[in-house]
């Protein structure tokens, strides 16, 4: 394979791998919505008798959404990864200039 077709590869995963995430962040959100309408309704002073106990309840929300972006972030910083490794340019090579002569095939061919 190609240099230029293994890019061309790792740039359509990474392609898929946001449309994935982007899939994810959507049904996160309406999770996210569902959850404040939860916290805002049985979440109250009168819910718990103790402060100590509400502050339990909304530290593990408060780590659970810590966690979800903490995921994304790795994600994001391995897709960027895969982006700087497939744009980068060495002095011997042009890089991603050839791929975007018409000389590449975008197919599942030759797999």
């Amino acid at each position: 394979m190609s240099r230029e077709r293994a890019l061309a590869r790792m740039l359509d995963a990474s392609a898929k791998l946001q449309w994935n995430v982007a899939m994810i962040l959507e049904a996160k959100a309406v999770e996210a919505e569902k959850v404040r309408n939860w916290v805002c309704n049985h979440v109250t002073p009168d819910a718990f008798p103790q402060n100590q106990e509400s502050l339990k309840e909304t530290l593990i929300i408060h780590d659970q959404l810590i966690e979800v972006i903490d995921g994304l972030t790795k994600l994001n910083h391995g897709m960027t990864n895969v982006l700087k490794a497939a744009l980068y340019q060495d002095g011997e090579s042009e890089g991603m200039g050839g791929m975007f002569n018409g000389s590449i095939e975008m197919g599942d061919s030759g797999q």
